[in-house]
């Protein structure tokens, strides 16, 4: 299995965090929009994401990216075997991409994020989590409820 390390942390001001970033990590990042950046890197093996989307500064979440369907089934598997409650998104729209994830919460409330991204999208988020009455924030866990209303997604390893 190919795994990617991901961070994505929230900030204040963006042009000043990728200055940082980008001195830091010694490279532009790859992706770059009005309120976000991404950095694919190689060493070390990241995918490290900042926003200024209305979330308080600091970590926002971890997570594993993998490359394929396969690797995100087996990483679906190793979450059940956490007996943490596993949350479902698929086809789900975020961070500027199409992604199949599932989310679970380690034992001190940090978000984790496992995910196979499926292409890009011209958009920061849009989730099929979203109703009228509820608003699904991008890159964050949906609660339960929203989870709920999610099932029979089509992602390929739920099932």
């Amino acid at each position: 299995m190919n795994k990617r390390f991901h961070v994505h942390v929230s900030v204040r001001d963006l042009p000043e965090s990728i200055r940082f970033y980008s001195t830091l990590f010694g490279t532009a990042p790859s992706v770059e929009k009005s309120d976000y950046a991404k950095w694919m890197l190689e060493d070390p093996r990241i995918n490290f994401a900042i926003s200024t989307r209305d979330r308080k500064p600091g970590v926002n979440h971890l997570g594993l990216q993998v490359d394929s369907e396969e690797d995100l089934k087996g990483l679906e598997a190793q979450l059940k075997q956490a007996d943490a409650a596993m949350l479902t998104e698929c086809g789900t729209t975020c961070c500027y991409a199409n992604s199949d994830k599932y989310w679970v919460t380690d034992p001190q409330g940090v978000a984790w994020e496992t995910f196979h991204t499926l292409g890009n999208a011209p958009v920061y988020g849009e989730s099929p989590l979203v109703t009228a009455t509820t608003k699904a924030e991008c890159c964050v866990p949906p609660t339960a409820a929203q989870s709920r209303q999610a099932s029979g997604c089509g992602c390929a390893s739920a099932g």
